[in-house]
């Protein structure tokens, strides 16, 4: 499984995980196709994600101009909790590609081309922060 397909089953079991209180596990196992094996990437997202949230929706909160995180869907809660996720944790990868990543889930999950845009925005905002932090 390659990491952009991971990322997308990592969306869909986080909002699985916030839809239905279902054991993370559980909810990467019902994204994965018969026979499709999960990869320690899908994981790292989900259980991350998950271990994180409250720091990470901190830096959401501090980051949406005029909005709350309970006013986003659940879908681009999970797009962007996974996001920041990456930013703060996985060394590996380039804070650009973890945003570009995040655009492309916003636009694939959202009919509103604006989905993009917006990610874009609040990533975006939080990236120059963790910046600013690390030097």
């Amino acid at each position: 499984m390659n990491r952009r397909v991971a990322r997308i089953k990592s969306v869909q079991a986080l909002y699985q995980v916030e839809m239905t209180g279902v054991d993370p596990a559980e909810a990467i196992e019902a994204t994965l196709e018969q026979d499709e094996q999960s990869s320690d990437f899908l994981i790292k997202l989900v259980n991350g994600t998950l271990d994180h949230q409250e720091e990470i929706d901190g830096r959401l909160e501090g980051a949406l101009d005029h909005w709350s995180l309970d006013r986003l869907s659940r879908i681009d809660r999970a797009i962007l909790r996974q996001c920041v996720f990456e930013m703060m944790n996985l060394e590996d990868v380039p804070v650009n590609v973890s945003i570009n990543e995040a655009i492309d889930l916003a636009k694939g999950f959202n009919a509103d081309e604006e989905a993009g845009k917006f990610v874009n925005g609040v990533a975006s905002r939080i990236a120059a922060e963790l910046n600013e932090n690390n030097e």
